[in-house]
């Protein structure tokens, strides 16, 4: 018997052939809404169970510091993906093999993890359909190179959200993982890296001591992150295309947020090759290579207007300063 543990949070004890993956259960299929839901099999978890407990947990314990925001957070289905199709079947296969070997490497240890992935919802369906692609969508529709996958740790599962997209209903969704870590290396947020440095090591991260994201890169990213749990949750302060939120959620009341601070808390959401870019575009604009509102475009072209609006509302929840100031009009052109 294995201790499958979703950290920090709620442990529970089940076999190697009862992980969240197998094909077995009871639940009832129900969509709730989601098309993609019925045709791949999946499966919604009761609200009683100790599974919806375990998850519901850790989602909302990793709000964090945010919880007037958890407040308007509110969990509608949890959903288990049983891997049934023939694809399914094999991914899930795939990602035990592979953590045998690396756990092999290792000394025995995979270093197996519960991980978020935030995205929209187009991209969830096809990820638990035909798994993670080498191309995102970027906008203006074009299709841009994936280096790695970026994942939140379990009790940091507010970063995903924020990565997610929400529908005009304030409708989102979000993945639970099961990754394969190994050893890991850190990336800085500025890194060009597009593999692991050396096969030593098997995935990275921002931070050895205290991760905030857990990276894999794209060669692995079919073999070492296996989707279990779709979670479709409301968060009506990110409705909107331009990620509007609730008057009563933010108060106008924040001082200008520095290009510098902008950039950092944008390293929390983006992955190594979008801050790659980022920081280049803003040392374009210090060497005056690009004005101001050339920079301000293409923040948000590589950020997304809904992530800009959202790390906006987090730093304005943090901040709490009185008196509106020219410098928050700034701020808000982001946005707009």
């Amino acid at each position: 018997m294995n201790q499958i543990v979703v950290e920090d949070q709620v442990s529970v004890t089940i076999g190697d052939d009862q992980i969240p993956c197998a094909t077995s259960g009871s639940n009832e299929i129900d969509s709730d809404g989601l098309e993609f839901v019925v045709k791949n099999g999946l499966a919604k978890i009761q609200e009683s169970s100790l599974e919806d407990f375990i998850i519901r947990t850790s989602f909302f314990s990793g709000m964090g510091q945010n919880s007037g925001l958890a407040k308007k957070t509110k969990i509608v289905a949890i959903h288990k993906n049983l891997n049934s199709s023939w694809s399914g079947k094999a991914r899930a296969q795939s990602f035990q093999v592979f953590s045998k070997a690396v756990a092999d490497k290792c000394g025995g240890d995979a270093n197996v993890k519960y991980a978020w992935y935030g995205a929209a919802s187009d991209e969830i369906s096809d990820i638990v359909m035909h798994g993670f692609s080498w191309c995102l969508k970027a906008d203006g529709n074009r299709d841009c190179s994936r280096h790695s996958i970026s994942l939140s740790p379990a009790k940091f599962s507010f970063d995903s959200v924020l990565s997610s997209e929400v529908d005009e209903n304030g409708l989102g969704l979000l993945l639970l993982c099961r990754v394969i870590l190994g050893k890991q290396e850190v990336v800085t947020a500025d890194s060009n890296q597009f593999h692991p440095s050396s096969p030593e090591f098997d995935s990275s991260v921002d931070d050895l001591s205290a991760p905030r994201k857990y990276i894999v890169w794209s060669p692995y990213m079919n073999s070492h992150i296996l989707p279990c749990y779709i979670i479709s949750f409301e968060a009506p302060y990110l409705r909107g295309s331009k990620g509007l939120v609730e008057a009563n959620t933010i108060k106008p009341r924040s001082p200008w947020m520095r290009f510098p601070t902008l950039i950092s808390m944008l390293s929390r959401f983006l992955g190594p090759s979008e801050m790659a870019s980022l920081n280049k575009q803003y040392r374009d604009f210090r060497e005056k290579r690009i004005s101001r509102p050339q920079l301000i475009q293409r923040v948000k072209e590589i950020a997304g207007n809904q992530l800009l609006a959202a790390v906006v509302s987090l730093y304005s929840n943090k901040e709490h300063c009185a008196g509106v100031s020219s410098s928050k009009r700034r701020l808000m052109q982001l946005v707009r």
